[in-house]
């Protein structure tokens, strides 16, 4: 199976090279299995509605950074993140497990805090915490997460359904929550400088929420049932809009055209990453953590979604042959490149 006779290192693959790597070879046993890796979540039959199963790791100083993370905080946002695996599948939540390695440093009165958050977010979204496990850690803290969800079968949706011609949607604004991250950054540069200097949050309430505490679109599901849309493809916005855009491209074999002018950004995203000297549109592109919905939908059911607030249509799906592109302001057309979150690429 794997025969290699040199040595090969992580970052010469990055994190989803290294997952194909790892699962080009899986052989599926079960007929109850109708999805296994490469989507948001698995899918597996059971009495005639499928179970949706994802699952997740956040490591400290890898994922979160406890200098400007709440516990609670991060508690909460492990919860919504995982939840939102399960809302890309057009599925609904029920169940979810935790598992922590925690170190010595770590008090009862913090690990309370950081289950609090949880609690908080499982109160939320109607998610059971039904189990899970804890051990010691030399290395930090360390959080793993299995979620659980169902969807009648006629409902699931996969990333690789997008036709062309369809239409690409997406839920809220992007990039805010990587502007967010800038703020924290910037503040922790000057804390390490001088350690006396108070933070300067001040007027980042919306921005600093996206980073440090995101929802997932779990109104969407209902919505789009009651707007009688079923998307054709759908991903949750992780990673930055670019990279989820090509995942859809390679699992449904099309192209698409994305419309620069169409990202939909909040005000205080555009004013921040001016300030920063960023490109508002990189910082939607490639920032991720946005946990957005992005998804695809028949030219049919524009009129259903085309005057919503929840709703942005931002490009339509084209022939593989024509590559993923972005059609820039000035109407030049740009190969789209993915330049978000890797966890095996260095930074």
């Amino acid at each position: 199976m794997f025969e290699n006779t040199t040595r090969t290192e992580l970052s010469q693959l990055g994190e989803f090279g290294l997952i194909k790597h790892l699962t080009e070879h899986i052989t599926l046993h079960n007929s109850s299995t109708i999805k296994g890796v490469g989507d948001d979540a698995a899918v597996i039959e059971q009495s005639g509605k499928f179970t949706l199963l994802s699952t997740d790791m956040l490591v400290e100083g890898v994922h979160f950074d406890l200098t400007y993370v709440p516990l609670k905080h991060l508690g909460y946002k492990a919860i919504a993140v995982n939840v939102s695996d399960i809302c890309a599948m057009n599925g609904t939540a029920r169940q979810i497990t935790v598992s922590i390695a925690v170190s010595n440093r770590f008090s009862i009165e913090a690990v309370e805090e950081l289950y609090g958050g949880m609690l908080m977010a499982c109160d939320k979204y109607k998610v059971d915490l039904v189990g899970g496990d804890t051990t010691t850690s030399l290395s930090g803290l360390v959080i793993g997460l299995s979620v659980l969800g169902e969807a009648d079968k006629a409902d699931v949706v996969y990333r690789s359904g997008a036709q062309e011609k369809d239409l690409l949607v997406v839920t809220g604004d992007l990039g805010g929550a990587y502007m967010g991250l800038q703020i924290l950054e910037r503040e922790k540069a000057v804390y390490k400088e001088n350690p006396n200097v108070q933070p300067d949050l001040e007027g980042n309430d919306y921005i600093l929420e996206r980073q440090l505490k995101p929802e997932a679109r779990v109104d969407i599901i209902p919505l789009l049932k009651s707007l009688d849309v079923k998307p054709t493809s759908m991903i949750d916005i992780s990673d930055g809009l670019a990279s989820e855009i090509l995942h859809i491209c390679q699992q449904s074999n099309v192209g698409c055209n994305l419309y620069e002018d169409k990202i939909p950004m909040d005000s205080m995203t555009v004013g921040r990453a001016h300030e920063f000297k960023l490109d508002p549109t990189i910082c939607a592109l490639s920032g991720g953590e946005d946990y957005e919905l992005l998804f695809t939908i028949n030219q049919k059911d524009f009129d259903k979604v085309k005057n919503h607030p929840d709703f942005t249509v931002i490009g339509h799906i084209t022939d593989k042959a024509c590559g993923a592109n972005m059609i820039t302001r000035s109407s030049s057309s740009i190969e789209l490149t993915a330049q978000g979150w890797d966890a095996f690429i260095k930074k």
